[in-house]
């Protein structure tokens, strides 16, 4: 049986509730869909209220419901499940006082960093992790109050689209060590100011920033000197990444080969070369922000390298499959989960980098938040594409209608303005030996069309 997370008396003690009907739990979900046995089910009161669910928590498996209004069930009894959920975070956090925390955030790679800052905390110890992309106002405090009291390190996705929500969130995890992976054009609809509101916005990742902590920041971004300034304001010592001169950790070669690369850093001074499996450009960096976090939270080199060279890409970031057809099979990149400029670049110079036996196939539909100046980013796509070699490029949705305009014909494989109707004719027209990759924000449905090509496996449809 596994050890007991939370006790009855502990949930209220932690949220100032009344035990009615005594129980411990293993876990704590919001999500009648993600219960386990043994989990305490947090209804919360949004759109729809949570406790109409409770039933269904308790038939999935919930041992116990925090809860604001009276269930058929054990329950710890409070006035705001929210804000309980909140106060549970905390209260996990402070009986871990020699829990080594991380942070990372990002405008783009922030979640496969922080899998992969898992993958090595994991491997140095007792370890805990966002999950999925748990970032937000009720991630952050969600993923805090599942921390086991004995968890030796940790480490938290936070996330923001608006301006003053990182801060609070920073403030529940108060991290010995914080990333920014990098600052672009994201969100940007939500920031008068564009990328300079962006800046600042991910720059609030330092309020909570523990004394004598450690920011990593990527030293070639453009707005490195202001997150350096702030960082230094709030007290931490900065390390960066990246290909700048005078970077902590300096990028000095990347090669891809198959199924994954060679990265070799100057570490203060110091010449390392380690494999990692990632083929995409962007991971050169990234792998260097991963090896100064692991640092930062004590893991040993020799763990960080070894967590590295063994962390595969993640499903909608980057992984592959070999897609089998009539007369042989071509690879699927998915980048499905989501996009922005800088991070559809980084594919494009990925995709361009690689040695292929038949064609570049690109699918990509709308990036999205990105205001005023949605269109014209989405039609500057098409120089990353040329420079990329691609062959044909096929899109979907109202803003790669400027991407579409601004291709030439020879490149031009379809174009759809519903991204569901684009998939009858990727069916017929991918052929063996083609590498095609699908990139697009979630919110625009990438991920359909990643979905209808990993359809067409002769092997699955057996």
């Amino acid at each position: 049986m596994p050890d007991v997370l939370w006790t009855a008396q502990e949930i209220a003690d932690a949220t100032g509730g009344k035990v009615a009907g005594d129980f411990v739990v293993n876990g704590v979900s919001i999500d009648t869909r993600s219960v386990e046995a043994g989990d305490l089910f947090v209804p919360l009161v949004g759109a729809r209220d949570g406790h109409d669910f409770v039933g269904q928590a308790v038939a999935n498996g919930a041992t116990g419901v925090l809860a604001a209004k009276p269930v058929d069930a054990p329950a710890v009894m409070v006035a705001d499940t929210f804000k309980a959920l909140e106060a549970l975070g905390v209260a996990a956090r402070e009986r871990a006082p020699r829990c080594k925390r991380g942070a990372v955030t990002g405008s783009v790679g922030k979640t496969s960093v922080t899998r992969a800052v898992e993958a090595g905390l994991r491997l140095a110890g007792k370890a805990h992790a966002s999950v999925k992309s748990y970032n937000n106002h009720i991630g952050v405090p969600l993923t805090l109050a599942r921390m086991p009291r004995d968890t030796e390190r940790a480490v938290f996705e936070i996330g923001m689209n608006h301006a003053d929500e990182i801060t609070p969130l920073s403030g529940f995890v108060k991290p010995h060590a914080v990333a920014i992976t990098t600052v672009g054009p994201v969100h940007l609809e939500n920031f008068p100011d564009g990328e300079a509101g962006v800046a600042r916005a991910k720059a609030e990742i330092f309020a909570g920033l523990q004394p004598g902590g450690i920011a990593v920041l990527n030293a070639d971004n453009r707005w490195f000197d202001v997150l350096k300034g702030e960082a230094e304001k709030a007290g931490a010592t900065v390390w960066s990444f990246g290909e700048a001169v005078g970077a902590t950790a300096r990028l000095i070669g990347f090669s891809a080969e198959g199924e994954g690369a060679t990265v070799s850093v100057d570490l203060r001074g110091e010449v390392l070369s380690f494999p990692i499996r990632q083929t995409g450009v962007h991971w050169g960096p990234n792998s260097l922000c991963v090896l100064l976090m692991l640092e930062a939270l004590d893991v040993p080199r020799e763990t960080a390298l070894a967590a590295l060279a063994a962390f595969a890409p993640i499903e909608g970031r980057g992984a592959e499959k070999t897609i089998r057809i009539d007369g042989g099979a071509f690879t699927l990149v998915d980048e499905s989960y989501n996009a922005n400029p800088v991070s559809m670049q980084a594919a494009l110079k990925t995709l361009g980098a690689r040695k292929i036996a038949g064609r570049r196939i690109v699918v990509l539909t709308d990036m999205l938040e990105l205001g005023e100046s949605s269109d014209r980013f989405h039609a500057e796509l098409a120089g990353p594409i040329e420079r990329a070699n691609v062959d044909t490029v096929f899109l979907a949705g109202v803003h790669m209608k400027s991407l579409w305009e601004a291709l030439p014909p020879t490149r031009r494989g379809g174009y759809a303005e519903v991204t569901e109707k684009l998939t009858a004719i990727l069916a017929g027209a991918i052929r063996p030996g083609d590498v095609v990759m699908v990139k697009g924000s979630n919110g625009s449905r990438a991920g359909v069309l990643a979905g209808a090509l990993a359809a067409l496996d002769l092997g699955e449809q057996d």
